[in-house]
């Protein structure tokens, strides 16, 4: 683990490369699991603020999942989480041709509809954050849906923290990431000096 700053920061996220490939997983992060994404009472806010423009992009069992029981839930972990379809979809999820998942809420923001991208925890993901008392840990998720996203960010020689560049800053900052590209930097140089003995 890392400390930067107030936080503790796996090595997973700079040893591994990580590139989203979308062609290929059809966006299984959203409907796969057991649980919907972690939002926080804010977020809650903002997901009822984007309702009205994204609605006619849900699926009709997600609208009546969303008219009964609301946008999010709290999960057995105790957590707030994103409403889902049947224990599974999350039911800001929409489908695009060739059955590739796709949030209604980033399609709204890439069509200007929306001033919100989504929620920080789906933007992170595979990062998932816990908070402790003082710190936040920063770990990268690791299943085998991802395994294609490995792929090829080792091809496009992309590791997760570079990858994740923007969300990373939108919830940490721009000086907690120059700190962890820095370290970064620093720990592979290191490592290869020492691979190549």
């Amino acid at each position: 683990m890392l400390e930067i700053q107030n936080t503790l920061v796996t090595l997973d996220l700079i040893e591994r490369f990580f590139c989203c490939d979308l062609s290929r997983c059809l966006g299984q992060c959203c409907i796969e699991g057991d649980a919907g994404a972690p939002v926080t009472p804010e977020e809650v806010d903002l997901l009822r603020e984007v309702l009205p423009e994204v609605w006619e992009d849900l699926s009709p069992e997600a609208r009546r999942v969303i008219e009964e029981q609301g946008v999010s839930y709290v999960d057995e972990e105790g957590d707030l989480v994103t409403s889902i379809v049947n224990g599974r979809d999350c039911v800001f999820t929409c489908y695009a041709e060739g059955g590739m998942c796709l949030c209604a809420i980033e399609k709204a923001y890439r069509e200007g509809r929306v001033e919100w991208r989504k929620p920080i925890s789906c933007a992170l993901y595979p990062v998932r954050l816990t908070e402790y008392d003082g710190f936040t840990a920063v770990n990268l998720h690791r299943w085998k849906i991802c395994k294609c996203a490995e792929v090829l960010g080792r091809r496009e020689g992309l590791r997760a923290y570079q990858f994740l560049r923007g969300p990373l800053i939108d919830r940490f900052g721009q000086e907690w990431y120059d700190e962890l590209t820095a370290t970064a930097e620093e720990y592979l140089r290191q490592r290869g000096a020492r691979e190549h003995r």
